[in-house]
């Protein structure tokens, strides 16, 4: 997979370390522990990853005010397989999932001897460290595996998120969701606890008689050997006049339902989502607003990156662009969409196979015509169409404060038609 990804390019041997404004070391090293592995964190980044991925991504050409679709191998790349290990939604997916994991995701954009791009790479790494070489600045990206990689900052798609303090890295999750993760960790262990004590038959046992510290600790064993082991499932044990048993009741505490909404609400601010979203039982109006708040603007950084490091200062400037767009209308409500379709249709703006995209129907022959009706008319041919002539040739009628002239088109004072204002 090293081989596949990177090829037999040779990374640069005589590197210095880069030096930033602020940090005296440009090392980040990826998340570390159970940060992932909690079910809360997990489940809130994977709401995210799984419906931004799937935006549609675009390249798009900007030419003489007119938006037009690029179909090459690019488009290809982003749409359907950017890599031979997964495809558009997998790399979608994992990119985000990066994100909002580390707060930094890096893309390597893989390159042939001509400088096409061929395929498009998320990097999973241990740590990486900024060095410069001849006055470019590169990556050196440790891998789990042993290896190591150094590749021009330009061959890379970094996307940030908590882009504060650092100079080029999204600050870590760790210090600020610390708290609330241990909060977590600690409610859900205790559960568990309470669960296990609940279940055991605890206590002490009385012997009426004194025995020796041996015989004690061979009938304490013996009693526990035979009523509490899992071999025990009735739950009762039994002892003769010799020994009393006393239980000894564990009551451990419990989070209840309001506690333990308001630790996951915490979880659930610190990453924009709510609870309907997380458990994708959302109205129109909060899929909007999560829409608004979450993914458009990982739609537009997407669109920015991938924009400013997949062309060329050339083809830029012919305006070539990627773009990552949603149909929102596909998550409104049925009523929402026959009402758009009510109004809008009618004035061109929807062609057939809009209006079918919208309710998740498949396209149809000649769909992508548009309709038009009749009771609407070109603003400049308005008045051709109530009147039959050009506005400037129309007869005035009087009141006319045109240029100060009469209603004969003379100067104001100047003939015998009605005078301007």
């Amino acid at each position: 997979m090293f081989s596949a990804v990177f090829g037999p390019k040779k990374p640069p041997v005589d590197v210095t370390q880069y030096q930033f404004l602020n940090d005296f070391s440009p090392f980040f090293s990826a998340v570390t522990g159970n940060f992932y592995d909690n079910d809360v964190v997990r489940t809130c980044i994977d709401a995210i990853a799984r419906n931004a991925a799937k935006l549609k991504p675009k390249h798009i050409r900007r030419a003489g005010g007119q938006v037009l679709q690029v179909s090459d191998g690019l488009q290809w790349l982003l749409e359907v397989r950017p890599n031979q290990y997964m495809s558009s939604y997998d790399f979608l997916y994992k990119v985000v999932s990066q994100l909002y994991t580390n707060n930094n995701s890096f893309v390597y954009l893989q390159t042939d001897v001509m400088g096409k791009i061929t395929g498009l790479f998320p990097l999973s790494y241990s740590s990486l460290e900024f060095v410069e070489y001849q006055g470019e600045l590169y990556c050196r990206f440790f891998f789990l595996s042993g290896f190591r990689m150094t590749v021009p900052y330009t061959d890379l798609i970094h996307l940030r998120r908590h882009f504060n303090n650092d100079d080029i890295f999204g600050e870590s999750n760790q210090r600020p969701f610390k708290p609330t993760l241990s909060l977590i960790q600690t409610v859900n262990e205790g559960i568990i606890n309470a669960i296990k004590s609940s279940a055991r038959l605890r206590g002490f046992l009385k012997f009426t008689q004194t025995l020796r510290p041996e015989d004690l600790k061979k009938q304490r064993d013996q009693f526990v050997a035979d009523y509490l082991s899992i071999n025990n499932d009735g739950g009762i044990g039994a002892v003769d006049s010799k020994a009393d048993f006393t239980p000894v009741e564990m009551n451990g505490k419990m989070v209840d339902d309001k506690q333990m909404a308001v630790i996951r609400d915490n979880a659930y601010r610190y990453f924009g989502v709510s609870e309907n979203i997380v458990k994708a039982d959302y109205t129109e109006d909060q899929w909007n607003a999560f829409y608004e708040s979450v993914l458009e603007p990982i739609a537009i950084q997407l669109s920015l990156e991938f924009t400013e490091k997949c062309f060329t200062e050339r083809e830029k400037g012919f305006g070539n662009e990627i773009i990552f767009e949603a149909n929102r209308l596909q998550y409104a409500s049925n009523q929402t969409k026959c009402n758009l379709v009510q109004y809008l249709m009618p004035m061109g703006i929807f062609s057939v196979n809009d209006v079918l995209e919208m309710f998740n129907m498949p396209p149809v022959e000649d769909g992508d015509r548009r309709i038009f009706s009749l009771n609407y008319v070109n603003a400049r041919l308005a008045d051709v169409y109530q009147t039959g002539a050009p506005a400037d040739q129309r007869p005035n009628t009087g009141g006319n404060t045109d240029g100060g002239k009469t209603a004969e088109g003379n100067p104001a004072g100047g003939g015998t038609g009605a005078s301007a204002g």
